[in-house]
């Protein structure tokens, strides 16, 4: 049986970054430089559901911000 046809048991956490991207992780694994825990745990299909439903704006958060500044920059000189 190769390796793809096996069932991934492997317990994953949801971490997340400073620009609010999010990815899974090994649980057993330290989390990766820069990405906290975002209290999620489960296999992978749980843990990618999750994203799915928390994660519903793709854009970094820097840009989010400098969106939002420049409408504001736009609002007021109008």
């Amino acid at each position: 049986m190769s390796r793809d046809e096996q069932e991934d048991t492997t317990i994953y956490k949801v971490v997340v970054n400073h620009e609010e991207q999010y990815s899974i992780w090994p649980e057993y694994k330290a989390n990766p430089l820069g990405w906290r825990d975002a209290g999620k745990t489960g296999l992978k299909p749980e843990c990618l559901e999750y994203i799915n439903e928390v994660w519903t704006d793709m854009r970094p958060l820097s840009l989010r911000k400098w969106m939002e500044e420049q409408a504001k920059t736009k609002e007021a000189a109008v």
